[in-house]
């Protein structure tokens, strides 16, 4: 059996009190390596999967446990995000494994690209409290666009989170001239209506905040020039979703 000390994770940043990723003050893990290539990113340098730098298990949780009591303080914890976790699945098994076992609250910050159909992903989801699902799209056709990505298995995974009655956050970017369309909004509504393990849906209005890690990784920049969205359009996409009976913040 492999144990914590071998499994190695490529990790390409750390943020010690992080309060827009979960509840409370977190913890926040942002793993190496993502398959999309989504037009709005903002760290495309998270996107080479060999890159980044490896930590054992127990050598980020010894990092987490310096925070421990400011989590515990402001009911927080610990959140992995990306890239794309899921391509880490194990590694973050088992540190969600470790923080479990000392009282830790497990956030996942997900695409929800990889299937739930293996074991390993299953587990996961199992140790984590909290998954943090990023909805970039509503379809297939809207989210390639976005994405150059499948729906498929987000679709799948959306359906996945609610038959285990996993809590799920959902986030959404609302972007001006992609996403921020009446008709994509009524269509994300009907699709995660009626789910009663998302307990929130979170609109993140688009900004170019990332746009120079574009140019300078020598990266084309489809989004240059599109502006943020007004706040009577991010009023209107939480509007809408509130029509589904969704809680919506933004």
């Amino acid at each position: 059996m492999t144990s914590q000390s071998e499994i190695k994770g490529r990790i390409h940043s750390f943020e010690s009190c992080g309060t827009v990723d979960g509840p409370g003050l977190r913890f926040i893990v942002f793993m190496q390596g993502c398959p999309l290539r989504c037009l709005y990113c903002h760290n495309p340098d998270s996107w080479a999967t060999d890159q980044g730098k490896l930590y054992s298990v127990e050598e980020i949780f010894e990092q987490i446990q310096k925070y421990k009591s400011f989590m515990r303080f402001s009911n927080g914890g610990v959140t992995v995000s990306g890239g794309e976790p899921l391509l880490q699945a194990q590694f973050v098994n088992e540190l969600f494994k470790l923080c479990h076992e000392q009282g830790i609250n497990t956030a996942l910050d997900t695409s929800g690209i990889v299937s739930a159909e293996y074991d390993i992903i299953q587990e996961l989801y199992s140790n984590t409290d909290l998954v943090l699902l990023d909805m970039k799209a509503s379809n297939a056709e809207l989210y390639k666009k976005v994405t150059k990505g499948s729906f498929k298995n987000v679709s799948e995974t959306l359906n996945y989170l609610t038959e285990i009655n996993k809590d799920v956050w959902i986030r959404h970017v609302l972007v001006p001239k992609l996403t921020d369309y009446d008709e994509y909004l009524h269509e994300l509504g009907k699709l995660l209506a009626n789910r009663s393990n998302i307990k929130l849906v979170e609109i993140l209005p688009f900004h170019q905040i990332g746009e120079f890690k574009w140019h300078e990784l020598e990266l084309t920049y489809e989004l240059k020039g599109v502006p943020e969205p007004t706040a009577e359009r991010v009023e209107n996409a939480v509007k809408i979703l509130e029509g589904y009976g969704l809680k919506v913040r933004a």
